[in-house]
């Protein structure tokens, strides 16, 4: 009777061991300990085993992000930090392959390694400052490369992303000071060209100047000496009425001459 309590307790255990369950999402690889990893994978679902002679190894085949850091250098020399989002997933139909090289751990053993390698690579084809002008370039160039080289492990990229670029300390101070560099050539040229503005409005008014000193000397010409007589016979009228106002002279015009006669009130 012993014997078959334990008869029936090793059946019932035999029989819990020789089911398990891939849930959605998932895939499975068959190890057997006669033969190995088998050729194929287990869909969803509840399957049977041969209990402790086969065992199954679960893997997640959904889309997971994943982050890759690097601090690389540039083509001219400056020094970046680069932090890629990458969508990653195992190809379903090499997970046989893919468990007999990597493990269940393949995109850590992966990743980080290829990752950095395609960033150093695209990243020393540019200068500093064409990573950000040509960022979608860059982008491209690198996933594009990052999705090449994950195919040779049998992991599928989605999608690969630069989430963020960030230059270090010398790289920010000369951009520093190239950026004050072109506000100073900026500035010379506005003051150079203040002073071409003043420079044309000086000879455009000396010419004006000149032009009507020319136009008087002309006019003189034209009219003789009578003209120069009139304007100081003016200016004479204009200088003895002048005098006559404070009550002193007395300006006595005639026809032939004009004459100026001091009063003296006290005699």
């Amino acid at each position: 009777m012993l014997c078959g309590r334990r008869g029936f307790s090793f059946g019932c255990v035999a029989l819990v061991k020789s089911i398990y369950t891939v849930d959605g999402g998932q895939r499975a690889v068959l190890f057997d300990s006669i033969r190995g990893v088998r050729d194929f994978t287990v869909g969803e679902g509840t399957h049977f085993l041969i209990p402790f002679l086969q065992k199954p190894f679960v893997f997640d085949i959904r889309t997971r992000p994943f982050a890759i850091s690097s601090v690389t250098g540039t083509k001219d020399l400056q020094m970046v930090n680069l932090t890629l989002r990458v969508l990653s997933r195992p190809d379903i139909n090499r997970l046989p392959e893919i468990f007999r090289t990597l493990g269940q751990k393949y995109d850590d053993k992966v990743l980080p390694s290829i990752g950095n390698e395609v960033l150093k690579a695209v990243v020393a084809q540019f200068n500093a400052d064409e990573l950000l002008t040509e960022r979608p370039h860059v982008s491209a160039l690198v996933r594009d490369s990052l999705m090449r080289r994950a195919s040779e492990f049998n992991i599928v990229l989605d999608d690969v992303a630069i989430t963020h670029l960030s230059y270090g300390a010398e790289f920010s101070k000369a951009v520093e000071q190239k950026q004050v560099a072109q506000q100073d050539a900026e500035r010379s040229k506005l003051l150079v060209a203040k002073a071409e503005l003043e420079r044309r409005a000086a000879i455009i008014r000396a010419e004006g100047e000149s032009e009507s000193a020319k136009l008087i000397s002309d006019a003189t010409a034209a009219a003789g000496i009578g003209l120069i007589e009139l304007r100081m016979i003016e200016a004479g009228k204009d200088n003895a009425a002048s005098m006559c106002r404070n009550g002193s002279v007395m300006y006595l015009p005639d026809s032939s001459s004009n004459m100026i006669v001091g009063v003296n009130p006290g005699h």
